[in-house]
């Protein structure tokens, strides 16, 4: 009679606590009660009752020469048994039907007993209550199976009666899955493995590959399934945590118990010794070249330039000669250099304060036009360097002076004293580089970006998502320190650019507005009537859209297709003005040795593609009756950058130009270039 009052005690404690109860009694008792996850959790939780069918041995802690109250209970705890292991208790058979009313009639609780209560929100939870001596003594509880264990009950009401008959088979499958393991694979024993290999689903790429394999090989707590696999996506239930827990704590325990055994011996200690002696010469010349570095480095530290400040510099050179019919006889092979010491302080760690210093005697060569037979024959533009300075003495002379620094997590603002730039994010063109790109400066951007300069102003780079950026800028042309023309009485420009980026395909769309008193459309680039020159102020609109996309990790391809619409304001030249480019590029990433750049360009440099009148065209100094450029001449180049060392870059590279200035009357053009760069 005990037995079965004990085994009816076990399923119904389990049923009522959802598997709480045994914890509570070994809390009560200061004694752990290990509890095997008996099933898995079930999509439908709502109609699968989970019921712990087995009983752990009661602790001998828990037995006392005390009596209980309750003979048939008191006989199961007599000490006559506390040396007797309790057998495993299986569950009855839960199919047939059980009252939702029935009581276990024992008497009210006392001290150390634990009752199972409803909390504010309908769910049973245990409760410690004192009684004299160290008995522990269960209260009535009620042994309904409530087929909806997650339903919110009343606390303020009492439980209402309700046929709690297993009826529905899917409920019923389910509790017999509960109660007899071994119908559910959910439920089978879970394999203990040695070493993470024996899971065929665990992968040495697998984020949590090495902190698995410490559990597994190092302390032997970890169980894999029946089939040879982990799962390791599968959500984990508090069942399962517990007894994994309990197993990694059992092997500390085995560990510390172990105490010294995995301790060095004596046997080591005398080998360490041993070496030590060896090899004291060499340690003692070690801490000599420590002690040296030290001092050195609190000498570096103590004489160091600046604790804020970074110095960087770089040296360009250039040489190179101009090939044709009539360049060859007006150029000689020629060398040119362009140094520039940068200067960037940063006093939060994120902001930027930059100065740039740079020193140059470049001169572009010259393409010696004869037509058309005006002002505008002569040199060009199409044969300027990458380095675009063409004037100097070598005299260091202020060439940046900008501060920047971020407002919040997506904002990055500039302030320009000194040549502004509009390029905030990165530049679509594989070749702007100066140190690894192209040899020309149509060949390393598209020069239209830059309709005229912008040297004092203010820049905003808008990270707006991962894949967009927005860059604004305003700013003046120039002589902003001259007080009659000041910041708001000159040339000036406004742009936006935005730049969409999705991964190997990256593509921009650019507005640019400016107004120029005296400089026209002046690109660096082109023909000389492109420049929009002489026929009086010049505001324009610029339109830009640039692509780039990599094909592979060792090739790219980009573009870009600029236009300008130009309105010229002088007296008796009013009138509008186009200029139109292109450019098309394919780029070979570590060609021969990593870091190596080739690459080759073709396009059309900026052209005078049209006028409104006679007037504007003759003011441009277009002869009579010609309205545009009389012919379409291109851009064609290949270069090839090899990286000497990290510091050292050597470009061979050519240019051809067909159709000088964009007249075809003039001769072809060969430009050869040999640039070699220094930075530091």
């Amino acid at each position: 009679m005990n037995r079965v009052f004990y085994k009816t005690l076990v399923v119904t404690l389990s049923v009522l606590g959802g598997g709480l109860m045994p914890s509570a009694i070994a809390q009560a008792v200061d004694s752990p009660i290990t509890e095997q996850p008996t099933a898995s959790p079930t999509n439908d939780e709502a109609t699968a009752t989970q019921i712990n069918v087995e009983a752990d041995p009661l602790p001998e802690s828990v037995v006392t020469d005390e009596k209980v109250r309750d003979n048939s209970l008191n006989s199961l705890l007599s000490p006559t048994s506390t040396n007797q292991e309790i057998p495993t208790q299986k569950a009855p058979d839960v199919s047939q039907e059980i009252s939702s009313n029935q009581d276990t009639g024992s008497e009210p609780a006392q001290e150390n007993s634990i009752v199972s209560n409803l909390s504010q929100e309908g769910i049973l939870t245990e409760q410690m209550i004192p009684v004299s001596g160290l008995t522990a003594e269960l209260p009535p509880q009620d042994t309904s199976i409530q087929p909806a264990r997650t339903q919110t009950l009343n606390p303020e009401s009492s439980l209402p009666d309700r046929d709690t008959s297993v009826r529905d088979t899917s409920v019923q499958a389910d509790l017999q899955n509960t109660l007899n393991p071994e119908l559910s694979e959910e439920n089978r024993s879970i394999d203990q493995v040695t070493s993470v290999s024996q899971l065929s689903d665990v992968k040495p790429t697998d984020w949590a590959f090495q902190a698995l394999q410490s559990l597994v090989e190092r302390y032997g707590c970890i169980a894999g399934y029946p089939d040879g696999t982990y799962r390791g996506n599968r959500a984990i239930t508090r069942y399962e945590f517990a007894a994994g827990l309990n197993a990694c704590l059992d092997k500390v325990r085995e560990v510390i118990t172990a105490g010294t055994t995995n301790l060095a011996t004596k046997e080591d200690l005398a080998a360490v010794q041993r070496l030590q002696e060896e090899f004291a010469a060499e340690l003692a010349t070690m801490r000599g070249r420590v002690d040296v570095l030290e001092a050195r480095t609190a000498e570096l530290e103590a004489n160091q330039f600046s604790t804020t400040t970074k110095l960087t510099g770089q040296v360009v050179t250039y040489v190179g000669d101009a090939f044709g019919k009539n360049a060859s006889e007006a150029n000689n092979t020629a060398f040119g250099y362009r140094t520039r010491l940068r200067l960037n302080t940063s006093f939060t760690g994120k902001d930027n304060l930059l100065v740039g210093l740079q020193a140059t005697n470049l001169r572009r060569l010259d393409a010696a036009t004869e037509f058309p037979q005006s002002r505008l024959s002569g040199a060009t533009d199409e044969t300027l360097f990458s380095a675009t300075s063409t004037s100097g003495d070598g005299s260091f002379r202020l060439n940046a002076l900008q501060y920047r620094f971020p407002v919040g997590d997506k904002l990055l603002v500039s302030l320009n004293a000194f040549s502004s730039d509009r390029l905030l994010s990165e530049p679509l063109s594989p070749f702007s580089s100066v140190t690894t790109g192209a040899i020309s400066y149509f060949g390393s951007i598209n020069p239209i970006l830059y309709p005229t300069g912008q040297q004092t102003g203010i820049g905003v780079q808008w990270k707006a998502t991962p894949w967009l950026n927005v860059d604004f800028s305003a700013g003046r042309e120039s002589r902003t320190n001259d007080p009659t023309v000041g910041l708001f009485n000159g040339g000036y420009s406004a742009s936006v650019r935005t730049i969409f980026n999705f991964n190997k395909l990256t593509f921009s769309l650019n507005y640019i507005h400016f107004y120029s008193p005296e400089f026209g459309v002046d690109t660096f680039s082109g023909s000389n009537a492109a420049q929009v020159q002489g026929a009086g102020p010049v505001v324009a609109s610029t339109y830009l859209s640039g692509i780039s996309y990599r094909v592979s990790r060792t090739l790219g391809l980009s573009g870009s297709v600029g236009l300008i619409n130009a309105r010229a304001l002088g007296n008796g030249t009013k009138g509008d003005a186009n200029v139109l480019d292109y450019r098309f590029s394919l780029a070979f990433y570590d060609l021969g040795k990593k870091g190596n750049l080739a690459g080759i360009v073709f396009g059309m440099q900026p052209r005078l593609t049209g006028t409104s009148n006679g007037a504007i065209a003759q003011g441009i100094g277009l002869p009579q009756g010609q309205r545009s450029d009389r012919d379409l001449g291109f851009h064609i180049e290949g270069f090839y950058t090899h990286r000497l060392t990290d510091n050292i870059n050597i470009t061979p590279g050519v240019f051809w130009l067909t159709a000088p200035n964009h007249d075809a009357r003039n001769p072809d053009v060969v430009v050869g270039v040999l640039r070699t760069t220094f930075s530091f």
